[in-house]
């Protein structure tokens, strides 16, 4: 199966807590006792749909045909103050940035970001009251207990956003997986057309002193990306879990280096303002071609922004960009 096809960032499943258990209204009887009062137990709540952190997940692929999540019942409390027992809990393992969304407001429940980190997704109902908590001086015997709530039934979106240092922005077709692939481990798919990254690819760069980091080539932006052109929004929000910003533009692009960074920003700023306070470093790739004259002409454009030519084929100024980054994840 290819990278792609295993990458799932997205699914949307029906969520079905327990029912909560019905309290007792159990009278005490026993050989001496013939008429007593009431000891009837609590019902145990309904079981819950949990979602928990897992670093051992990266995509939700493992969620993609689980469209029914369904929790066990609480069960009836019992005589002699027997609490029922609680529903078993449905736990959902998901890779660290994932969010969850009610799928019918589209509200954002709350963000998975540590390993072992646990939220309710959809809540059990609790159990009812047996019958021991309605006796009063006036009532001593009451023969009845409170009923178990209901679970509830939603429909739940489950969507990751990629957790990494370093996002790389850029036209298609730009060289960020081939960067990808010189700095890191990972060998993302490659070719000379655009659109060949269809999912984030994720890498480990290593760094000075067995440090590393992490870097996410995510699929190329086009003009009209911020409302839903090409990949459009599918990709542009895992750019928002990236703490650095590295926008790559070729040295050999038809427009000025200047300008089609300018359109790179303008897509993310329109897509979300607050990208706009991520620090940013300019790479300027494919640029083993030029001669020293044609970079200083080049460097006359570059706009007001960190920057730095690089090659990632015959492997110009890497060190010098790791070195960059790593200023810039760490200030």
């Amino acid at each position: 199966m290819a990278q792609g096809s295993n990458f799932v960032d997205y699914v949307k499943i029906c969520c079905r807590s327990g029912s909560g258990g019905g309290g007792s209204a159990h009278l005490h009887r026993d050989k001496f006792t013939s008429m007593g009062g009431p000891d009837g137990g609590d019902g145990g709540r309904g079981g819950h749909i949990i979602v928990k952190g897992n670093t051992q997940f990266w995509t939700l692929l493992h969620l993609k045909y689980r469209k029914h999540v369904i929790a066990a019942n609480g069960e009836f409390g019992g005589s002699a103050l027997r609490h029922g027992a609680n529903g078993k809990d449905e736990i959902l393992d998901v890779p660290l940035g994932t969010i969850a969304k009610d799928a019918e407001t589209g509200e954002v429940l709350f963000e998975i970001t540590q390993d072992g980190e646990t939220k309710i997704l959809t809540p059990g109902g609790r159990g009812g009251l047996g019958n021991w908590h309605f006796k009063t001086p006036t009532l001593q015997t009451p023969r009845f207990a409170q009923p178990g709530e209901a679970g509830q039934e939603r429909w739940m979106i489950l969507e990751l956003k990629v957790l990494a240092d370093v996002g790389l922005v850029g036209f298609p077709n730009a060289g960020k997986s081939t960067l990808l692939s010189v700095v890191s481990a990972a060998k993302p798919e490659i070719a000379d057309y655009p659109f060949t990254t269809l999912v984030p690819n994720l890498g480990i760069v290593s760094y000075r002193d067995n440090r590393s980091f992490v870097m996410a080539d995510i699929p190329g932006i086009i003009e009209g990306a911020s409302s839903g052109k090409g990949l459009g929004l599918r990709f542009l929000r895992h750019i928002e879990r990236n703490s650095v910003l590295l926008f790559l533009v070729p040295a050999d692009t038809s427009r000025s280096i200047a300008e089609e960074y300018e359109i790179l920003l303008r897509e993310l700023e329109l897509y979300n303002p607050e990208l706009m306070h991520k620090p940013r470093i300019l790479a300027i790739s494919k640029s083993d071609f030029l001669d020293a004259e044609l970079m200083e002409e080049m460097k006359a454009e570059v706009p007001n922004v960190p920057y730095i030519f690089i090659s990632s084929v015959a492997q110009n100024n890497i060190v010098e960009l790791k070195d960059m980054l790593w200023k810039a994840i760490n200030a």
